[in-house]
């Protein structure tokens, strides 16, 4: 007979398949936005990243935080043998989300140019902002699903659709930015957004055929028109585990919505000029930023799968097992950031001018990766709090320091330009970091693996000198710039695990207590 999946397994085995999907459309994804990148420049990957902040708080506001709770009220459902609620969760979700996602999108392409008018700095991302629209309710639509199956436990679904819609992106955006350059970058710009449109509408094809194929038996009578009669009460509880969420992501995506216009803003209150400060918006936006988060794949899959983790232990008031969880996520996120901020540290330069053969993003990169190493941690920490039923709480941390980064933004842009908008930034990523942290102390006491965390700060010191010496090392051997990085960087890799190999590092199980 064989034995039953315990939670933990299926937590980490659903982290494992979302990382690896995760892992491959990352190296998909920096291969389309290398070549973006290379193509369109710095101003035009600043037209880009100008003409889709809207898109988010359309998105936002028509998920109303529903996928999140799908996962976990399907999670439930099913526990409890109910496969007609769970069919309901879905019929209602898909329903509500459909009729806001398709109102909110017609009335954005209708007064594009009003919007436009408003949030754009520089007019030539009007026809990217206009191709990037519809992607709303695709990706609205799709989010719900990737919520059911989450709730399934099918994380191989969302895994293959995720794989499937970078792979169709890429080979999109090759496309059509060849095809519209001829025709000026604003052309180009919005062939590149026009392609994140088809590919994410392949992705949801497969999902709505995933779901088809699964072939569920519905009971007599069971049809969709029944289940929005009874769908109320199944629209409260989703409502009320789902709207604190949304007030979150509104926050989130009307400060995306004027961040373009805000960092503009402030580069002008320096004297900068609308065209420059378009590149070196592109410059942090499109260059930098990619690099910092391509190595949190791991941290975010970890997330997704942490909060119905840490929603069955509370539930099931297993401290002990909470705990546990949240010494797993956190571990994985010191493990992934402390040799990653290491790395885009020491060769900042090197990587920002092979990569997007745009050096001058070295700095801005060099000054965000130090701080940015709490990033690594802020996802698990939101992601419990989340799981813990504390989304008030991650609405009013990031309400404050969202608030911070507003007035850091204009303040430290106004006064050193775009590198006092990289301080900016990066400052308000710690803010929130410790405001979730203290969060979560205050709320259920936190265990943290002191000692852990002074040997890897130990081991991060010394790969850091070992790998500095070696690229300048092999700089001095006139090795070309690839190779030099390549090699330097893999010797210190090699320094720092043997580090943490003879302090005992990986088997380090010393625990102290930071109580309510």
């Amino acid at each position: 007979m064989p034995m039953p999946k315990l939670p933990s397994q299926s937590f980490m085995r659903g982290t494992l398949v979302l990382s690896v999907a995760a892992f491959i459309n990352r190296i998909l994804g920096f291969i389309s936005g290398m070549f973006v990148a290379r193509v369109l420049g710095a101003e035009g990957i600043g037209l880009l990243m100008m003409a889709q902040p809207l898109v988010p708080l359309v998105i936002t506001i028509t998920e109303l935080g529903l996928p999140v709770a799908i996962s976990k009220l399907v999670a439930e459902a099913e526990a409890r043998g109910e496969t007609t609620k769970v069919r309901r969760i879905l019929h209602v979700s898909l329903t509500v989300t459909g009729f806001l996602s398709v109102t909110l999108t017609t009335f954005s392409l209708l007064g594009s140019e009003w919007i436009a008018s408003i949030l754009l700095s520089d007019q030539r991302a009007y026809y990217a902002m206009l191709a990037i629209t519809p992607i709303a309710p695709i990706i609205a639509v799709s989010a719900v699903l990737k919520g059911y199956f989450r709730g399934k436990q099918r994380m191989q679904t969302i895994a293959a659709s995720d794989v499937l819609e970078y792979t169709v992106q890429i080979a999109c955006v090759l496309a059509l930015v060849h095809l519209l350059l001829p025709y000026g970058i604003a052309y180009a710009a919005a062939g590149a957004t026009a392609a994140a449109v088809i590919s994410e509408a392949v992705s949801l094809l497969f999902l709505l055929t995933s779901y088809k194929l699964r072939g569920e038996v519905k009971l007599p009578g069971e049809t969709w028109a029944s289940h929005l009669k009874k769908g109320r009460s199944t629209l409260a509880e989703l409502l009320r585990i789902g709207l604190p969420i949304t007030g979150n992501g509104v926050v989130h995506s009307l400060y995306a919505a004027f961040q373009p216009l805000l960092i503009t803003t402030s580069l002008a209150m320096a004297g900068i000029g609308t065209a420059m400060a378009t590149k070196q918006f592109g410059l942090l936006c499109g260059y930098a930023f990619p690099l910092l988060f391509m190595p949190s794949f791991i941290t975010q899959s970890m997330s997704t799968a942490l909060i119905p983790a840490i929603s069955e232990a509370a539930a099931n008031k297993n401290n002990l097992l909470m705990h546990e969880r949240m010494d797993q996520a956190m571990r994985l996120g010191l493990w992934i950031g402390a040799p990653a901020t290491v790395i885009l540290f020491i060769w900042a330069t090197p990587l920002t001018s092979l990569i997007f053969q745009a050096p001058e993003a070295g700095l801005l990169l060099k000054i965000l990766a130090p701080m940015f190493f709490l990033h690594y941690f802020d996802a698990p920490l939101h992601a419990i709090l989340i799981g813990l039923g504390r989304a008030k709480i991650t609405l009013r941390n990031h309400l404050v320091t969202t608030l911070f980064k507003i007035a850091a933004i204009l303040f430290l842009g106004s006064e050193f330009g775009i590198i006092g908008v990289a301080f900016g930034l990066g400052m308000a990523i710690v803010v929130q970091t410790l405001l979730n942290f203290f969060a979560i102390s205050g709320t259920i006491g936190f265990y943290c693996d002191i000692r852990l965390y002074v040997k890897v700060s130990l081991s991060m010191f010394i790969m850091a000198l070992s790998g500095q010496w070696a690229y300048g090392y092999l700089n001095d051997m006139h090795l070309p710039m690839l190779w030099s990085v390549l090699g330097s960087a893999g010797f210190s890799l090699l320094v720092y695990f043997a580090v943490l190999s003879l302090t005992s590092t990986w088997g380090h199980k010393g625990l102290s207590f930071f109580s309510r």
